[in-house]
Protein backbone atom coordinates (compact mmCIF):
# COMPACT_ATOMS: atom_id res chain seq x y z
CA UNK A 1 0.00 0.00 0.00
CA UNK A 2 2.64 2.61 0.95
CA UNK A 3 4.43 1.75 -2.46
CA UNK A 4 1.46 3.74 -4.49
CA UNK A 5 2.78 7.39 -2.20
CA UNK A 6 6.58 6.78 -2.89
CA UNK A 7 6.27 5.92 -6.72
CA UNK A 8 4.27 9.69 -6.59
CA UNK A 9 6.41 11.09 -4.85
CA UNK A 10 9.77 9.80 -6.87
CA UNK A 11 7.80 10.99 -10.20
CA UNK A 12 7.16 14.72 -8.72
CA UNK A 13 10.89 14.59 -8.11
CA UNK A 14 11.90 13.77 -11.32
CA UNK A 15 9.64 15.85 -13.42
CA UNK A 16 11.00 18.86 -11.14
CA UNK A 17 14.35 17.44 -11.71
CA UNK A 18 13.92 17.13 -15.81
CA UNK A 19 12.31 20.85 -15.78
CA UNK A 20 14.64 22.57 -13.30
CA UNK A 21 17.04 23.62 -16.12
CA UNK A 22 14.36 24.92 -18.29
CA UNK A 23 13.17 26.90 -15.41
CA UNK A 24 16.88 28.33 -14.83
CA UNK A 25 17.11 29.17 -18.37
CA UNK A 26 13.62 30.92 -18.35
CA UNK A 27 14.32 33.00 -15.04
CA UNK A 28 18.10 34.31 -16.62
CA UNK A 29 16.20 36.52 -18.47
CA UNK A 30 13.61 37.75 -16.02
CA UNK A 31 15.87 40.51 -14.59
CA UNK A 32 15.28 42.94 -17.35
CA UNK A 33 14.01 46.17 -16.15
CA UNK A 34 12.96 49.19 -17.95
CA UNK A 35 12.14 52.51 -16.50
CA UNK A 36 10.74 55.38 -18.54
CA UNK A 37 11.34 58.81 -17.13
CA UNK A 38 9.18 60.79 -16.69
CA UNK A 39 6.69 57.98 -15.92
CA UNK A 40 3.59 60.25 -16.30
CA UNK A 41 3.77 61.91 -19.61
CA UNK A 42 1.57 63.73 -22.08
CA UNK A 43 0.89 62.62 -25.98
CA UNK A 44 3.45 63.92 -28.38
CA UNK A 45 6.38 64.57 -25.77
CA UNK A 46 9.64 63.27 -25.58
CA UNK A 47 10.84 60.23 -22.75
CA UNK A 48 13.82 58.54 -21.88
CA UNK A 49 14.36 54.88 -21.06
CA UNK A 50 16.78 53.26 -18.86
CA UNK A 51 16.90 49.29 -19.02
CA UNK A 52 18.83 47.34 -16.54
CA UNK A 53 19.70 44.09 -16.66
CA UNK A 54 21.39 43.17 -20.20
CA UNK A 55 24.26 42.00 -20.56
CA UNK A 56 25.15 43.67 -24.34
CA UNK A 57 25.36 47.05 -25.57
CA UNK A 58 22.82 47.89 -27.11
CA UNK A 59 19.31 46.65 -27.54
CA UNK A 60 15.95 48.08 -28.43
CA UNK A 61 12.42 48.80 -26.33
CA UNK A 62 9.36 48.92 -27.67
CA UNK A 63 5.60 49.99 -26.72
CA UNK A 64 2.36 50.83 -28.05
CA UNK A 65 2.60 54.40 -26.63
CA UNK A 66 5.99 54.91 -28.81
CA UNK A 67 5.76 56.30 -32.27
CA UNK A 68 8.84 54.03 -33.01
CA UNK A 69 11.30 51.70 -31.26
CA UNK A 70 14.24 53.37 -29.12
CA UNK A 71 17.19 52.18 -29.93
CA UNK A 72 19.47 51.49 -26.55
CA UNK A 73 22.76 52.10 -26.03
CA UNK A 74 25.21 51.69 -23.13
CA UNK A 75 28.33 50.35 -22.24
CA UNK A 76 29.79 47.15 -21.69
CA UNK A 77 30.24 45.84 -18.46
CA UNK A 78 27.07 45.28 -17.31
CA UNK A 79 26.14 49.05 -17.50
CA UNK A 80 22.03 50.01 -18.30
CA UNK A 81 21.22 50.76 -21.34
CA UNK A 82 19.64 53.83 -22.05
CA UNK A 83 17.54 55.56 -25.16
CA UNK A 84 14.64 58.08 -25.65
CA UNK A 85 11.26 57.39 -27.54
CA UNK A 86 8.79 59.77 -28.25
CA UNK A 87 4.75 59.24 -27.08
CA UNK A 88 2.34 59.38 -29.92
CA UNK A 89 0.39 62.02 -30.39
CA UNK A 90 -3.39 61.47 -30.09
CA UNK A 91 -2.94 58.66 -27.75
CA UNK A 92 -5.38 57.64 -25.53
CA UNK A 93 -4.62 58.09 -21.62
CA UNK A 94 -3.58 55.11 -19.89
CA UNK A 95 -1.00 53.02 -18.98
CA UNK A 96 1.62 50.91 -21.72
CA UNK A 97 3.73 48.57 -20.99
CA UNK A 98 7.04 48.40 -22.45
CA UNK A 99 9.03 45.11 -23.81
CA UNK A 100 12.86 45.05 -24.14
CA UNK A 101 14.95 43.04 -26.59
CA UNK A 102 17.87 42.65 -25.80
CA UNK A 103 20.75 39.90 -25.70
CA UNK A 104 19.27 38.45 -28.55
CA UNK A 105 15.88 37.55 -26.00
CA UNK A 106 12.57 39.43 -26.18
CA UNK A 107 12.11 40.52 -22.31
CA UNK A 108 7.76 41.15 -22.42
CA UNK A 109 6.19 43.91 -19.67
CA UNK A 110 9.46 44.88 -18.09
CA UNK A 111 8.28 48.73 -17.56
CA UNK A 112 5.30 50.85 -18.27
CA UNK A 113 4.96 54.52 -19.02
CA UNK A 114 1.52 56.37 -17.95
CA UNK A 115 0.08 58.78 -20.75
CA UNK A 116 -2.40 61.65 -19.53
CA UNK A 117 -3.59 64.46 -21.38
CA UNK A 118 -2.75 67.79 -19.30
CA UNK A 119 -5.37 69.72 -17.64
CA UNK A 120 -4.65 73.28 -18.62
CA UNK A 121 -5.66 74.91 -14.89
CA UNK A 122 -8.59 77.61 -15.45
CA UNK A 123 -7.61 79.89 -12.83
CA UNK A 124 -3.82 81.01 -12.46
CA UNK A 125 -2.88 82.62 -8.83
CA UNK A 126 -1.73 85.60 -9.43
CA UNK A 127 0.58 87.54 -7.16
CA UNK A 128 -0.68 90.34 -4.53
CA UNK A 129 1.87 92.07 -2.83
CA UNK A 130 5.93 91.19 -3.48
CA UNK A 131 7.62 88.83 -1.17
CA UNK A 132 10.02 91.05 1.32
CA UNK A 133 12.86 88.74 0.56
CA UNK A 134 16.14 89.54 -0.52
CA UNK A 135 17.15 91.86 -2.95
CA UNK A 136 18.22 94.38 -0.57
CA UNK A 137 14.43 95.91 -0.07
CA UNK A 138 14.04 96.64 -4.10
CA UNK A 139 11.25 94.62 -3.94
CA UNK A 140 8.85 97.74 -3.00
CA UNK A 141 10.02 98.90 -5.84
CA UNK A 142 9.42 95.97 -8.81
CA UNK A 143 5.52 96.21 -8.16
CA UNK A 144 2.85 98.62 -7.40
CA UNK A 145 2.21 99.19 -3.81
CA UNK A 146 -0.85 96.59 -2.26
CA UNK A 147 -2.42 96.61 0.84
CA UNK A 148 -0.31 96.30 4.02
CA UNK A 149 2.99 97.29 1.53
CA UNK A 150 4.73 100.62 2.18
CA UNK A 151 5.89 102.03 -0.33
CA UNK A 152 9.21 104.24 -0.28
CA UNK A 153 9.48 105.60 -4.05
CA UNK A 154 7.77 107.92 -5.65
CA UNK A 155 7.47 108.09 -9.68
CA UNK A 156 10.68 110.75 -9.51
CA UNK A 157 12.67 108.22 -7.52
CA UNK A 158 12.91 107.74 -3.69
CA UNK A 159 12.68 111.34 -2.48
CA UNK A 160 14.63 113.36 -0.07
CA UNK A 161 15.05 111.57 3.28
CA UNK A 162 16.89 108.94 1.22
CA UNK A 163 19.05 111.40 -0.80
CA UNK A 164 20.39 112.94 2.50
CA UNK A 165 20.64 109.47 3.98
CA UNK A 166 22.77 108.59 0.85
CA UNK A 167 25.03 111.64 0.73
CA UNK A 168 25.66 111.51 4.07
CA UNK A 169 26.94 108.14 4.16
CA UNK A 170 29.21 108.61 1.17
CA UNK A 171 30.15 111.67 2.69
CA UNK A 172 31.72 109.75 6.12
CA UNK A 173 33.14 107.13 3.40
CA UNK A 174 35.33 109.81 1.90
CA UNK A 175 36.05 111.22 5.43
CA UNK A 176 37.44 107.70 6.40
CA UNK A 177 39.14 106.81 3.26
CA UNK A 178 41.02 110.18 3.96
CA UNK A 179 41.66 109.57 7.37
CA UNK A 180 43.29 106.45 6.96
CA UNK A 181 45.27 107.28 3.81
CA UNK A 182 47.15 110.33 6.24
CA UNK A 183 47.86 107.24 8.56
CA UNK A 184 49.63 105.59 6.27
CA UNK A 185 51.70 108.19 4.97
CA UNK A 186 52.58 109.03 8.68
CA UNK A 187 53.55 105.62 9.12
CA UNK A 188 55.98 105.62 6.67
Amino acid sequence: MRSGPIALRAAGAALALLLAPAAGTALAHDGVQATVTPSTTAPDTDVDIRVQGCGGTTGAAKSQAFTADSELTGRDGGYPLSGAARIRPGLEDGTYRVSVTCDGHDHHDVGTVHVKHHQQPTHRPVPVAPVRAGGGGTAAFAAPAAPGVAQTASADGLGTPYTLLGLGMAAVAAVAVAFRSSRRRRAQ
